[in-house]
C-alpha cells in the first residue's frame, strides 16, 4: 500500500520541480537580458553626460531610460518640418560616401521594412522550407524587381527567414509569390512566436 504513496510523492515532487522550471527559466533569461543590456547601454553613453557618474550612487537602468529618452526625441524631432529637412540633408550626405552609403541604405530599408505600421501589406509568410511538408515562418521583404527577375522569368519575393530563439539571424530566400501563404497577423505576433520557439499561439 505504500507504493502508489511513494509513486504520487515522487510523480507530484517532479511535477514541482518542471513548474518550478517553466517559472524560473523565464525569469532568468529576463534578468540576463536586463543586466545585459543596462551594462551595454552603461557603455554607449558617454561619461561626461552619463548621470551615474556625478551620483552618490548608480541608479540600475537609468542609462536604458536615457536612451528611449534620445530616440524618442530624435522620432519626435524628425517629424517636424525642420528636422526632416535636416535628417533628409544627412541622409543624403551618408548616400555620397561610396562605401557607407551601401551599409546605410540597406540597414535603412530593413528598418522601414519591420518597422511599417501600415497593415495594407502583409508582411509575415508562411512556406514549405527546406522541403515540402515543413512549414515555417518568413517575412517577405520586398518584391525582386531587377535582374534576377529578368533572369528566372518568374515574379519573386525575397524572404527572410529568422531562426530560432534569435532572430536576428537567417536566411535569405527567394521564392516564387504563388508559393507563399500570406498571414493575417502582426510582425510582433510573429516575432513572438518565434522567440518562444513556438510555445505561444498567433491569434
Amino acid at each position: 500500500m505504500t507504493k502508489p504513496n511513494k509513486k504520487s510523492f515522487l510523480a507530484r515532487l517532479r511535477n514541482n520541480f518542471i513548474a518550478g522550471i517553466v517559472v524560473l527559466i523565464p525569469i532568468g533569461i529576463t534578468l540576463y537580458l536586463t543586466l545585459f543590456f543596462i551594462k551595454v547601454s552603461g557603455k554607449i553613453i558617454p561619461n561626461r553626460i552619463n548621470p551615474n557618474n556625478y551620483l552618490p550612487f548608480d541608479i540600475p537602468g537609468l542609462e536604458i531610460l536615457i536612451a528611449l529618452f534620445l530616440i524618442t526625441f530624435v522620432g519626435w524631432t524628425s517629424l517636424s518640418f525642420i528636422g526632416k529637412k535636416f535628417f533628409e540633408i544627412f541622409n543624403n550626405f551618408l548616400k555620397r560616401i561610396p562605401i557607407l552609403r551601401t551599409i546605410y541604405s540597406a540597414i535603412g530599408q530593413m528598418t522601414e521594412t519591420f518597422t511599417k505600421t501600415d497593415n495594407s501589406e502583409k508582411s509575415v509568410v508562411l512556406l514549405e522550407y527546406p522541403r515540402k511538408g515543413i512549414w515555417v515562418l518568413g517575412f517577405a521583404t520586398k518584391e525582386n524587381k531587377g535582374t534576377i527577375k529578368e533572369k528566372v522569368k518568374e515574379d519573386l519575393v525575397n524572404i527572410f527567414v529568422p531562426t530560432t530563439p534569435n532572430p536576428t539571424s537567417g536566411f535569405l530566400l527567394m521564392l516564387p509569390k504563388k508559393d507563399l501563404i500570406y498571414l493575417d497577423v502582426s510582425f510582433e505576433q510573429a516575432s513572438k512566436f518565434i522567440v518562444s520557439a513556438g510555445t505561444t499561439n498567433i491569434d
